[in-house]
């Protein structure tokens, strides 16, 4: 098994990174106070083939595998987490048109999702369901040319920002079994947003409740059947689960690069302090935590790529290890920065704010440790 990248997926990486250096980086913090994120960034994104990541190639898009993927948001994710995260969030979407959305849905929709000139927004949780998922309330009514939807999604990235949502809405009875997945276009009568919410992190992304007033949507824009869109939900999440973790690594990863260049230029009692062997230590501590992590994420995305038995388990330890393991490395950058970490100018406050919420969405690590343990009492034999 080996997990050293090939020529192609260091092509991939230097790339996306490349971009993100270019033109992420020098606007972030402009893009976090402005509390929004150019809509002009998205078809440059595009043209590199970011818009499509894992769409087929037949449908338009790159088709590349989840481990692949995770290379482009690692290397983003150097440049903005916020930014390389909402990137995500899109891609998961725009899989899940192909997979599951029908002809005249694909036909109208993936090629402008691609292309980015529509945004995808994904909305399962409610302020009443969170790790419970399953227990949404928004419903969606039947009726002759297609359905009514009624509720309300909260968190949503995107929340009137985006040009469409995947709603995931209660067709049947109680339980996972009564969910199905729906598209909603912006501008549709009864589409609603509630106010900008204030956050500790991913600022540069608008996040709003997504309110839906007796929606009317025509049949065609179901995906997949009915009853199965939580399913398709959660198979997106375990996706998803290997980008926030990507997201993690690469902010993680530019905290230390950008500690190891602090160390050697700030200077105290008479040199560096890089050559103080108690920070050297701590520099090795973090060399070695961003190291395991970036292996088991690679191991998780090759059991996904691959249809191992065990790959949502994987998935969801390596998804909260690595989100913790990245969030303890940025924390230990600011502590050696010292009173210049605590400094906007310095970009280490961001990153650590910034990656605390990949210990929550996608999952509480809490359910990623329940997933791990089922898994393991399960298999005992």
């Amino acid at each position: 098994m080996d997990f050293g990248l090939s020529e192609e997926q260091q092509l991939i990486f230097d790339m996306a990174r490349e971009f993100g250096a270019a033109q992420i980086a020098p606007h972030a913090r402009d893009w976090e106070a402005a509390g929004t994120i150019p809509k002009e960034l998205w078809p440059q994104l595009a043209e590199l083939g970011f818009g499509g990541l894992y769409v087929r190639e037949e449908s338009g898009g790159a088709g590349l595998s989840r481990l692949d993927a995770t290379l482009v948001f690692e290397a983003l994710s150097m440049a903005c987490p916020s930014v390389a995260a909402f990137l995500s969030i899109h891609n998961m979407c725009a899989a899940m048109i192909d997979k599951f959305g029908s002809e005249a849905m694909k036909a109208d929709v993936l090629p402008r999702a691609i292309a980015m000139e529509t945004i995808l927004s994904y909305c399962l949780t409610e302020p009443g369901s969170g790790s419970d998922a399953a227990a949404l309330k928004t419903k969606a009514v039947k009726t002759n040319e297609g359905y009514r939807l009624t509720g309300t999604k909260a968190f949503i990235s995107g929340g009137g920002y985006s040009d469409a949502y995947i709603v995931m809405s209660r067709t049947g009875e109680d339980g996972p079994k009564g969910i199905s997945a729906i598209l909603v276009e912006d501008g549709t009568p009864g589409l609603s947003f509630g106010g900008l919410e204030a956050k500790m992190g991913w600022k540069s992304q608008p996040t709003r409740q997504v309110q839906l007033d007796d929606c009317a949507v025509p049949s065609e824009n179901l995906l997949g059947e009915e009853g199965r869109g939580f399913a398709y939900a959660m198979a997106g999440l375990d996706g998803g689960r290997l980008n926030i973790a990507a997201c993690a690594l690469g902010a993680a990863q530019s905290a230390l690069d950008a500690t190891l260049t602090y160390m050697g230029e700030r200077k105290a009692f008479g040199k560096p302090i890089d050559q103080f062997q108690a920070l050297q230590f701590r520099l090795a501590d973090m060399e070695i935590k961003l190291q395991s992590a970036r292996i088991f994420l690679r191991q998780a995305a090759w059991k996904y790529d691959t249809g191992a038995h065990d790959a949502s388990t994987h998935c969801a330890m390596a998804k909260a290890y690595v989100t913790e393991a990245a969030s303890a490395v940025a924390n230990d950058c600011l502590q050696m920065h010292g009173g210049y970490g605590y400094l906007a100018d310095y970009g280490i406050e961001k990153i650590v704010r910034d990656l605390r919420v990949h210990q929550i969405l996608e999952g509480t690590n809490e359910i990623m440790r329940l997933i791990t343990s089922r898994s393991l009492l399960a298999g005992r034999s």
